[in-house]
């Protein structure tokens, strides 16, 4: 059994999952509770010291043992001072995290935003185990994304590196309004709900596709009838995989990562989105930056995000 142990939270706004793993990112034990998001931060964050000690207490380690904690929050953030700037999904705004979990743990806490995590995750102990450099991308209601260097997150200047869905790739003709205030982003055209917007608008147009059947469309529908041969399922896909793919080969010349790890929802289409985005990948990457570079799915799953957090204090 090891000496130390380290704890992952992830916050979710329905769901607190926390973690313990080892110093090697093998997750040993979990435990979840509700959020409890509508009562204010101040039950979130009494609720994650709750669930920690809860972990711990029923585990075959001591809180001694516990050598750091970590937390993946969905939102922006100051990092070094432990302080969530704001998160919609919690309704939080200048949450000082760091400083209320240290006093309630007496334990070092760190945080981070949840992709980053998630990325850091995968770079751990998922499918990047053993590499140094590589990028995740989260592909679920919006894209999300992750930039590990040397084992380590990136977060650049402000915390901002590695927002890759709001990378604009969509060329001014075709693109369209994001949530983030700009127009024609990845997450538009690639993401669960650009996926679904793009075979609403076909059905509406009077496209011919078996989508026209299905009450409620969601991305799997999109994907099952892609599967099928259907050919206006086959063209939103590869839409979305072309976008993932050129904005991986822009990525190839800035951070020249080894791999590229793609998770969340959308992911789960298999080889019919991989073997698109891996197919744009090769044709618009330049030759060198390209060399011995795969693209792999994620592995973790919904671990990725309290393996992660737990690696902060190793890797963050």
């Amino acid at each position: 059994m090891t000496d130390q142990v380290y704890v992952g939270v992830d916050l979710g706004g329905t769901t607190i999952k926390v973690g313990l793993c080892d110093p090697q990112g093998k997750l040993l034990q979990t435990y979840e509770g509700p959020t409890g998001t509508e009562h204010g931060a101040d039950v979130v964050l009494e609720n994650i010291a709750q669930y920690v000690r809860k972990l711990v207490s029923e585990s075959p380690y001591t809180w001694e043992q516990v050598a750091g904690i970590g937390a993946g929050i969905a939102g922006f953030m100051d990092i070094p001072e432990g302080f969530v700037k704001l998160s919609p999904n919690l309704g939080w705004r200048n949450v000082p995290v760091k400083k209320i979990l240290e006093e309630k743990l007496g334990k070092t806490v760190k945080i981070d935003n949840d992709a980053n995590v998630a990325a850091l995750g995968e770079a751990w102990s998922g499918a990047g185990a053993g590499i140094p450099n590589v990028v995740c991308y989260t592909l679920g209601t919006g894209v999300g994304g992750g930039i590990i260097i040397n084992g380590r997150i990136y977060q650049g200047y402000s915390g901002m590196a590695g927002e890759l869905g709001h990378m604009i790739v969509v060329p001014d003709l075709e693109a369209i309004d994001c949530g983030c205030g700009k127009k024609g982003c990845l997450e538009t055209v690639s993401s669960a709900t650009g996926i679904i917007r793009m075979a609403k608008e076909a059905v509406e147009r009077g496209e011919h596709t078996s989508l026209a059947l299905v009450e409620n469309i969601m991305a799997k529908d999109v994907f099952d009838a892609a599967k099928t041969g259907d050919e206006v399922s086959l063209r939103i896909i590869n839409r979305a995989a072309m976008y993932i793919g050129k904005s991986m080969a822009a990525v190839s010349v800035v951070i020249n990562p080894q791999r590229y790890i793609v998770g969340g929802g959308v992911s789960k289409a298999g080889d019919i989105l991989f073997d698109a985005i891996r197919k744009y990948y090769e044709d618009s990457t330049q030759e060198t930056a390209k060399e011995g570079v795969d693209i792999v799915p994620a592995v973790l799953g919904n671990d990725a995000g309290v393996v992660g957090a737990a690696g902060l204090n190793l890797h963050g």
